[in-house]
């Protein structure tokens, strides 16, 4: 059943205490409430396995940490991984189409990854998306100041889904102004001005007790509700706007999954909140937080404030 509304409670996920199993977290479009989207966290132990296929849908592994050894019917990556956790380097990442089968063995002490599924017919083949793949953009100014970390934006040859990682210094906004993506918008010439997204936010923190305060809230206020994430935890953006804050003192990671009808990042800001923009006249320092070490790699660039590719 698709819901209309959301308390708080339903819209966080908390991070798994016994994670004999993998798992750390997960979230389905059943216990989600939605249309599209499913994603889930996991941790193995050296030689650990986790095998799966992936059905009708296509899907995204994103590498927290560690390495992995992935054999699928698609090919074979032997070394998908390189940063020992989230804060210490650029992302590898793994794109596997529908109708694949893989088996995922952690070869590291530790491995952590997060992947999200979403339904496709199977227009693309698999890719391995290394960290010279991912390009870094700076958003915002002064307190509202982030690193985006673009893994598989739009235009990337995947059908719906679509991911980026969020890094928020300490005491900082993000996700700011609010924005929202839940109504297909488009202008005469059929530009997509507004996407209707589902999306997760997957938290990590850079020290123990780490904490955000997320509200989502509808213009009509039918949902309005704050929760505080802490690592580990998925909330759930269903639609609305959906600003983020970070307690002062812990740097804040979190990971983006979306889907919807279209690949796309269009959002529309909350009109009552659009003028913060035109107060940004600085780069707060601390950002970028983690960088690419290839000398070779594109650096980052500085987006316009009219700029709708990615307002996450």
């Amino acid at each position: 059943m698709i819901r209309d509304r959301y308390t708080a409670e339903e819209l966080l996920f908390r991070a798994s205490k016994n994670a004999d199993d993998g798992v750390t977290n997960r979230v389905t479009p059943e216990t989600a409430g939605w249309a599209h989207l499913g994603a889930e966290t996991r941790r193995l132990r050296k030689g650990q396995r986790f095998t799966g296929k992936t059905d009708g849908n296509e899907a995204v592994f994103v590498v927290y940490g560690g390495t992995l050894h992935v054999r699928s019917n698609r090919g074979e990556w032997k070394k998908v991984g390189e940063r020992p956790h989230v804060f210490a380097g650029m992302p590898h990442a793994l794109y596997l189409p529908p109708d694949s089968t893989f088996d995922i063995e952690a070869t590291s002490d530790v491995a952590e990854f997060a992947w999200a599924t979403a339904a496709a017919s199977g227009k693309f083949g698999a890719r391995h998306i290394t960290p010279e793949d991912v390009h870094i953009e700076l958003r915002g100014g002064h307190n509202n100041s982030r690193q985006i970390n673009q893994i598989v934006p739009p235009g990337f040859d995947a059908e719906r889904l679509v991911s980026v990682e969020v890094y928020t210094p300490s005491g900082n906004w993000s996700s700011y102004p609010p924005h929202k993506h839940d109504t297909h918008v488009a202008d005469a010439k059929g530009n997509l001005l507004e996407g209707d997204l589902e999306e997760v936010y997957c938290y990590r923190f850079a020290k123990p007790n780490g904490w955000a305060l997320q509200r989502i809230y509808t213009p009509d206020r039918t949902t309005d509700a704050t929760v505080v994430a802490e690592d580990g935890d998925i909330v759930l953006v269903p639609f609305g706007y959906h600003p983020v804050s970070t307690g002062y003192g812990y740097d804040c990671y979190y990971l983006n999954f979306l889907a919807g009808s279209a690949q796309t990042l269009a959002a529309t800001d909350d009109p009552a909140h659009t003028w913060v923009k035109e107060t940004w006249t600085a780069m707060d320092p601390r950002v970028p937080m983690v960088t690419h070490r290839a000398k070779s790699a594109a650096p980052p660039t500085f987006a316009d404030e009219d700029d709708t590719l990615l307002k996450s």
